[in-house]
């Protein structure tokens, strides 16, 4: 669609909108005197059109005209969202750059909002200072401080942070200091059918309280400490309780998304030689319910601690062995005030707090361990770049099975902030009611759920005034649906985050002290450096730009050094190029970086995929495409970006078995591929489009080039949708 420049919008074009006359003559007469105070149209700034004009109940189409005729001609990458120096410097960084900017950068230092970026390359550059300087603003404490921020050793190619130190990152979450009392909030939130009920609250005291009884009660099992211990249910209240006990206790959290089939459960227990899993009986989202326990049961898993949806109790009958939630805490309750406090267990940066998953190129999920040190990177990314501060209220819609769970907790509780959590589905008007209610000033959300909103326009009425910035990963972003979300919120920032499961947070993202341009990086996180890598995997000098495979510095705090099923420096470091004598670390995303400076992602370079914020190999999805139908010979599973932007969308080549023979219907072919992902691999997961093919691309080694496929199909006429 065609824009028009600001100065030559009438009061018809307004109207064409949407926008009742009256209205549109008032809008007009604003935007006429918008440009008369600059000037002329073209040094009008986005900025006073979204605060002077705009808001959430004026049809989004406006919204576009406004926004893309104020950037008419300013080119690629125009600016949503521009800082001020004043709402600079109360940011965690500024307020950090204004004491001490000048000790850390000299005479480059100017004010907090020009000097950011030199501030990133100085945590890269001197990361015993930047991360000492961090620990003490997060106020982390250590039963046994650090000898050193980091020791470089060529055993490990990421190097060893922290070293000789030993602390409880569940016990930090849960310390009182002089930015938190006992009365302060740790957790608020409200179950789905409540929505006319007031928020729900919990107290760090009575957060305390509420973890020690579930770790006097794990003590009570019996089990040896260190054991792994799985967590398959929604993330809710009870789910972040159990969550920090288990950590308090010395033993290691195994995260299985509360969406997996029973043998995805099965193979995740396995690998992690889960000694118990907490779950619930059943699931209720979106009005339906649906049973959770049956497939724990079906998964053949350990002992089970079983945890009611809704109520105190419930009338299934548990397996032989398994324990009721009520009958878990009473047996040490009966034994112990409810207030003793539980000595937490105190271990090395090295030990193992949680065991996570990422798909592979294998068919078997990886097995990531997050060691002691991996929530600080989660809580320092939140610090610095989400601004997350004292008293904020943070929410997003996750499970603990994925590592945006865990980092919720630590990017709230560590940051004196509370958790905010709807017990629902996230795609309906309860959420965005509850968003209102719960004062939530940080809102992260995945691309797919804001298209929900947006579809549906679920979040017509709500006041989200009292949010500051929204977060966003998990997958690609669209420039036109993030503008519909920034207008939810008066134009607040996104800042995109994306990193990964072995990074414990993000190697990219943004900040509240740079411009933010939609579905784009502004900058490295903090502490990282980036390379994209030439045609040739040669890493192109820093901060110049260009496009290819990313790869990243070795030296990243919090990044995996260990899979449990892996070898992990053949999957990380084998056959990547060197950077000033360092070998650098595999990611596998595609990158472009703009002479502007600003980052986009472009997919993945392997052969794993992201469908709906969830990393999935193509072996996996291929291994039950195959059997979906007789007449099939072969299949390969391609993750396309759509070419208007957004997530990627899950394209299936099929070569037939008769070439000769009449097609298969692809439209029944596309349903029997949706029924048997859905059923075996994961609910959540869409083929977009079945594309018939005579072969596949294949390297001299009969390897499938699925990396062709997707070239091939990222072309506008190459896939018809189905």
């Amino acid at each position: 669609m065609a824009y028009k420049c600001l100065d030559l919008i009438t009061i018809s074009d307004i109207q064409e909108q949407g926008i009742q006359s009256q209205t549109a003559v008032e809008i007009h007469q604003k935007l006429r005197q918008i440009i008369q105070n600059h000037g002329a149209s073209s040094t009008v700034t986005w900025q006073s059109i979204a605060k002077q004009i705009l808001n959430p109940e004026l049809p989004f189409s406006f919204h576009q005209m406004m926004y893309y005729g104020c950037y008419q001609d300013y080119g690629p990458h125009p600016p949503a969202w521009l800082p001020d120096l004043g709402n600079a410097k109360l940011t965690n960084v500024g307020q950090l750059l204004e004491r001490h900017g000048k000790e850390f950068l000299g005479h480059k230092f100017r004010d907090p909002m020009s000097s950011f970026s030199d501030f990133q390359e100085f945590s890269v550059l001197n990361p015993e200072v930047y991360w000492q300087t961090i620990l003490r603003e997060m106020g982390i404490s250590f039963s046994s401080p650090p000898q050193r921020i980091l020791l470089e050793n060529s055993s490990y190619p990421g190097g060893q942070w922290f070293p000789g130190c030993s602390f409880n990152p569940a016990k930090n979450c849960l310390n009182l200091n002089s930015k938190r009392g006992l009365d302060s909030i740790a957790v608020v939130w409200r179950n789905e059918g409540e929505d006319d009920m007031p928020v729900k609250q919990m107290t760090i005291q009575e957060l305390r309280r509420e973890v020690w009884v579930v770790a006097h009660a794990l003590d009570a099992l019996g089990l040896p400490c260190g054991s792994a211990i799985a967590i398959d249910m929604p993330m809710n209240v009870e789910s972040v309780i159990v969550y920090l006990a288990i950590v308090l206790t010395g033993n290691i959290v195994v995260s299985i998304a509360d969406s997996f089939a029973p043998s995805e459960i099965s193979t995740r227990l396995k690998i992690a030689n889960a000694k118990a899993i907490f779950t619930q009986d059943n699931i209720i989202r979106g009005g339906r319910t649906i049973p959770l326990y049956r497939r724990v049961i079906d998964a053949q898993a350990p002992l089970a601690i079983v945890i009611p949806a809704s109520g105190s109790s419930f009338n299934i009958k548990l397996r032989s062995g398994d324990i009721s939630w009520h009958d878990f805490r009473e047996r040490v309750k009966k034994l112990l005030y409810r207030s003793e406090e539980y000595k937490a267990a105190d271990k090395t940066v090295e030990a193992f707090s949680n065991i996570l998953f990422s798909s592979g190129t294998t068919g078997e999920p990886k097995a990531i361990p997050w060691t002691y040190a991996t929530p600080i990177k989660a809580a320092a990314d939140a610090w610095c770049h989400m601004d997350i501060r004292v008293g904020d209220i943070v929410a997003w819609p996750t499970n603990l099975g994925w590592m945006m769970g865990p980092w919720l907790v630590y990017a709230s509780l560590l940051n004196n902030a509370s958790i905010a959590l709807y017990n629902g589905s996230p795609l309906g008007s309860g959420f965005a009611k509850f968003v209102q209610d719960a004062n939530v000033t940080m809102l992260g959300v995945v691309p797919s759920i804001v298209r929900a909103w947006k579809s549906t326009n679920s979040t017509s009425g709500y006041n989200w005034s009292t949010i500051r910035c929204f977060g966003s990963t998990g997958e690609a972003s669209s420039v036109d649906e993030y503008l519909w979300l920034m207008g939810r919120a008066s134009y607040k920032p996104v800042i995109e985050y994306c990193g990964g499961t072995e990074i414990g947070g993000g190697f990219i993202t943004g900040s509240l002290l740079q411009a933010q341009v939609l579905a784009a990086f502004s900058t490295p996180a903090m502490g990282c450096s980036l390379f994209i890598l030439d045609r040739h995997g040669t890493p192109i000098p820093p901060n110049a730009s260009g496009f290819g495979e990313l790869a990243l510095g070795p030296l990243l705090f919090g990044a995996s050094h260990k899979l449990l099923n892996g070898d992990h420096y053949k999957v990380y470091f084998e056959g990547m190029p060197t950077w000033k004598g360092k070998v650098l670390r595999r990611h596998g995303d595609v990158f472009e970086r703009s002479s502007k400076g600003y980052y986009r992602a472009h997919g993945r370079a392997d052969d794993t995929m992201n469908l709906g914020g969830i990393k999935v190999s193509s072996v996996e999805i291929e291994r039950l495409c195959n059997g979906a139908d007789s007449n099939i010979l072969e299949t390969a599973a391609v993750g396309v970006p759509p070419t208007e932007g957004g997530p990627e969308q899950l394209v299936i080549a099929v070569v037939f078995k008769d070439a000769s023979a009449p097609k298969p219907d692809l439209n029944q072919l596309k349903m029997s591929f949706n029924f048997a992902l859905q059923k075996q691999l994961n609910p959540l997961f869409k083929v977009s489009s079945v594309v018939p093919m005579t072969s596949l691309p294949r390297t001299a080694t009969n390897k499938v080039m699925r990396r062709v496929l997707r070239q091939q199909f990222t072309q506008p006429t190459s896939v018809s949708k189905l």
